[in-house]
């Protein structure tokens, strides 16, 4: 197969993270494809307006996609894992790689794996260990996997931090899962802490206690950080923990922490459809440097539904 940066890099996925990668990509002249099924709706043309911004081919279909590609990154939903597996597999080149970037449970990511590498691909997990923005391409990536050792080289040829967590499926998603219990749990509860203190008026006796504790932390902007990250990517958290809550099943433990934060960014999320942050797709949505800002506009709303 010829050398990484002569791929085709077939990207499922062309939310944030496929439109970052993509970029990344094309400033070093890498041909890059991309699907998303939001292609074939009312949100199609931010995207197409970016891909022909960037020289980014769309592809028609998953199957159109997978044929192409040297490289298949998927990039979705975590609930969407294993269907985009299922549906990029009949048509995965012989020999290809698929880089599966899901934030989805070890179980979830075995069953990817089983459907394309019985087709012929070479599957590989990869755990982002931390938000992609700050980061772009080079977000540290965990690899996981029997073929983990020989993409990681070739990963690192286009620009990612890739390194392999282990060559036993699962491990690197267990790391990723298990770090989001506490990352995804404490988004949940510094919107339910802090938006309860506003309310009750307390919010700067609170935010003092929590300096005094935690010393190390500006909670004034970590408050802000974590309001706007889960009213703009609230659902796909949501999806994301509930895999979290399938990987502490599978164990025999009952997850009632990331049950609860699933359930509170999933709440966050419809708010933010139904336009109590602004308007989506806006330059301000989400984007209030201050976490009171938004928590008046909860509180407001709450009052208005008792």
């Amino acid at each position: 197969m010829t050398t990484s940066n002569r791929w085709h890099v077939g990207l499922v996925g062309y939310g944030e993270v496929g439109r970052i990668l993509a970029e990344d990509l094309r400033k070093q002249d890498v041909k890059v494809s991309a699907y998303d099924i939001k292609l074939g709706g009312d949100q199609a043309g931010p995207l197409r307006d970016h891909a022909g911004t960037f020289g980014v081919q769309l592809a028609s279909s998953h199957a159109d996609l997978a044929a192409k590609a040297d490289l298949i990154v998927s990039a979705v939903t975590a609930s969407q894992a294993v269907p985009v597996a299922s549906a990029c597999a009949p048509s995965v080149k012989k020999g290809s790689w698929f880089l599966d970037f899901n934030s989805a449970s070890p179980g979830a990511k075995r069953r990817a794996a089983g459907l394309i590498d019985g087709a012929g691909g070479r599957y590989v997990e990869g755990a982002v260990m931390t938000s992609i923005p700050p980061y772009r391409i080079k977000v540290p990536l965990l690899l996981g996997g029997s073929r983990a050792r020989d993409l990681a080289p070739l990963l690192l040829e286009l620009g990612f931090d890739a390194k392999v967590a282990s060559e036993q499926l699962g491990v690197a998603s267990a790391v990723k899962m298990c770090r989001s219990i506490m990352i995804k749990g404490l988004e949940a509860m510094v919107i339910e802490s802090f938006t309860t203190a506003r309310a009750y008026g307390v919010e700067d006796a609170v935010l003092a206690s929590l300096a005094e504790t935690f010393p190390g932390i500006n909670w004034e902007k970590q408050g802000a950080y974590f309001f706007q990250r889960v009213i703009e990517h609230g659902r796909r958290r949501a999806e994301e923990v509930r895999e979290v809550a399938e990987t502490v099943r599978d164990i025999g433990l009952t997850p009632w922490s990331a049950q609860g934060t699933a359930e509170r960014q999933a709440w966050v999320a419809d708010l933010a459809d139904e336009g109590l942050f602004g308007a989506k797709g806006t330059k301000e949505f989400a984007k209030s440097p201050d976490w009171r800002t938004e928590a008046d506009r909860i509180l407001a709303m709450l009052k208005d539904t008792k």
